[in-house]
């Protein structure tokens, strides 16, 4: 069986997504020895985006360069992509469980008349079939699903499917398609982007998260500069956004972004349940909280019982010294 899988290309400025990355590892797991991993890129790609694309497993990549493409909305993607999909008429489609993932995903299985598998976090194979596993009841317990009949859907959590090695010996040709737009309620006539330091933080290996314990602005310029000392991203409860202590684009919870960091540390953060939903699938998790019987604690691989404005500023130091000496 010639088996084909689909995986939509995601980036950000000029780098791949990780969650692109991770999907094509995943097309590599479940592809058969006579399969065929197809990327698509839809908008403008250049000519190391489309290499390293095939040097992460793709076998041919599609590029859709329409100048409408360049900019993300629903009917504009939700059309390209039926329309490839209905002319490839790809086995698996396969794409990041992200802001633009959960909007296209849905649409798009509701047209083709195929269900989808949401949110997953694990790919295995029992007795020669693909098993799914995704979060349910806000992480609490986890749902194992197969495919029966049909096409299989799914979209991939960030950070949950560990990357493969670049094969560097790699390339592939790039089809360039033209497709129609349909449907287009939407017209963009200017995009402003709101500045952001350091590292995209649904990506992140390493999350340093506030929450009503910093006080105020100042305490996450605290958090900022231990998240620059170590390389990673800061987060924020909804009661620190809520305070206006940082922006809500650094909300992780129930009703923000869900992070699954390698590193998660969470400074003056209670633990309401509503957070937890959003980062309680790190691979490890710090809290540091003056109060012993905060119920971040519970999850927590690690508690340290103290005021975050002393530990913060001794682990910033602790980990600088680390790194002068490695150096």
């Amino acid at each position: 069986m010639n088996q084909k899988i689909l995986v939509l290309s995601e980036k950000h400025g000029s780098k791949l997504k990780n969650v692109t990355i991770e999907a094509l590892t995943a097309a590599k797991q479940m592809k058969k020895q006579a399969g065929r991993i197809v990327a698509l890129c839809l908008g403008t790609y250049t000519e190391d985006q489309i290499k390293q694309l095939a040097e992460y497993g793709a076998d041919q990549v599609i590029i859709a360069e329409d100048e409408s493409l360049n900019v993300f909305t629903t009917d504009t993607y939700t059309d390209v992509l039926y329309q490839v999909i209905k002319e490839e008429n790809p086995d698996i489609i396969l794409m990041g469980h992200t802001g633009e993932g959960k909007d296209l995903a849905p649409r798009v299985a509701a047209r083709l008349g195929i269900g989808l598998i949401s949110d997953v976090t694990a790919i295995n194979f029992e007795n020669g079939e693909i098993i799914f596993t995704r979060p349910i009841y806000s992480g609490k317990a986890f749902q194992k699903k197969k495919v029966i009949e049909g096409k299989t859907f799914a979209t991939i959590r960030p950070n949950n499917i560990p990357m493969e090695e670049p094969d560097l010996t790699r390339t592939v040709d790039a089809t360039y398609i033209s497709t129609k737009i349909y449907h287009n309620r939407i017209n963009v006539n200017e995009i402003v982007q709101k500045a952001t330091e350091g590292i995209d933080l649904s990506e992140a290996k390493i999350v340093i998260s506030g929450g009503r314990g910093m006080k105020g602005q100042e305490g996450f310029i605290l958090l900022k500069e231990l998240a620059t000392v170590l390389g990673g991203a800061v987060g924020a409860s909804r009661g620190a956004c809520d305070a206006d202590y940082c922006d809500y684009s650094l909300q992780i919870g129930q009703t923000g972004k869900i992070v699954t960091p390698d590193l998660y540390i969470a400074c003056g953060i209670s633990g309401a349940i509503q957070h937890v939903a959003g980062m309680s699938n790190s691979k490890m998790i710090i809290a540091i909280n003056k109060d012993s019987e905060a119920p971040i604690f519970s999850i927590a691989d690690y508690g340290i019982v103290g005021d975050v404005f002393e530990v913060v500023p001794a682990l910033i130091e602790a980990f600088r010294s680390v790194k002068m000496n490695v150096i």
